[in-house]
């Protein structure tokens, strides 16, 4: 019998369509208190001997987060853990993958990051809050802006994310260039390079996005030289982490004009502070690291969780399963 380890609220999501499985797999259901139980009865130390684990979104932001992770690091048998977010940097993921178990992550967020990607930035393009402001006044004013068209993308991170924003900017008309460590060819960027190419690429760039997950090559790489490079009036987007821009170095290049406007999901502390200079910031949109928030992301995720269980029973390849050498940093 496979056990399987699952936040309460998660089985609730999947127990109608587990029945297939219930000859194979036993779930071991933790509530927001800790407590697992299996078919109703209270398990203890149970959960230690977990073969597979899924951490649901909404285990994030549960009062279970803490112990689920504990009984993770306890779980000697672990083989499978299928997670909800797509960053795998988090020491947990780490040690998960060191004891021999893999780890597959989720895409379900790239299509609303894209979204919002490009919903920002064609706010800024098109000027949205001097409309907006004109049209509080009552002014009848005419407003030049700039197009999508020809645009020229730099996407700093060339997975789901990335080529979900550039399937996105391509039907504008925007022309992209991918940045990751596989140079094969891709049908939605007209240019792959690499990070040791950034100097190269960054003052052509109208638009800079940061999707890439963070490590110790792209840990703070949008830092003073990155922005010096940066073309006057292109825009920076962050949905990746924030610890992959040197915030100082963002506030003072954005005085500077290069780039002109920032768009950040993501910040170094979260919540951010309300002190924060960025706030008040008249160049940049911050919002709560909510990119992704819609509820179609939750339906996606527990579609694919139950793909890649009845793949683990059968034996089949998982789907989106991490390298382990890009979880250990190899």
């Amino acid at each position: 019998m496979i056990r399987l380890l699952i936040h309460d609220a998660a089985w609730r999501s999947i127990s109608t369509a587990f029945g297939s499985h219930r000859d194979q797999v036993l779930p071991l259901v933790m509530d927001d208190a800790g407590v697992i139980t299996a078919d109703g009865e209270v398990v203890a130390n149970g959960a230690s001997q977990a073969d597979i684990a899924w951490l649901s979104g909404g285990l994030y932001y549960s009062g279970a987060m803490r112990a689920f992770a504990l009984e993770l690091v306890k779980a000697t048998e672990l083989k499978w853990v299928q997670s909800a977010a797509a960053g795998f940097d988090h020491p947990l993921f780490k040690g998960i993958v060191e004891r021999g178990a893999r780890l597959s992550t989720s895409h379900a967020h790239s299509e609303p990051i894209a979204d919002y990607v490009l919903a920002s930035v064609l706010d800024h393009f098109q000027r949205g809050p001097d409309r907006r402001a004109a049209q509080a006044r009552g002014e009848w004013e005419v407003l030049m802006f700039k197009e999508m068209w020809e645009s020229r993308w730099l996407i700093v991170g060339f997975g789901s994310i990335g080529q979900a924003v550039a399937r996105r900017a391509q039907a504008f008309g925007a022309r992209i260039t991918g940045v990751r460590r596989n140079m094969t060819p891709h049908p939605l960027a007209e240019r792959l390079v690499t990070l040791a190419d950034l100097a190269d690429v960054l003052p052509t760039a109208d638009v800079v996005v940061l999707t890439a997950p963070l490590n110790d090559a792209t840990r703070g790489i949008a830092d003073a030289r990155f922005f010096a490079a940066m073309k006057p009036g292109s825009v920076l987007v962050n949905v990746g982490r924030g610890a992959l821009v040197n915030e100082a170095d963002l506030l003072a290049a954005l005085d500077r004009g290069a780039p002109e406007h920032a768009v950040l999901d993501v910040f170094q502390t979260e919540p951010l502070a309300s002190d924060s200079p960025f706030w008040s910031h008249a160049q940049v949109r911050v919002t709560a690291h909510t990119a992704s928030e819609t509820a179609t992301v939750d339906e996606r995720n527990v579609a694919l969780f139950l793909d890649n269980l009845g793949r683990y029973v059968r034996g089949e390849p998982l789907l989106n399963l991490v390298d382990r050498a890009e979880v250990l940093g190899l």
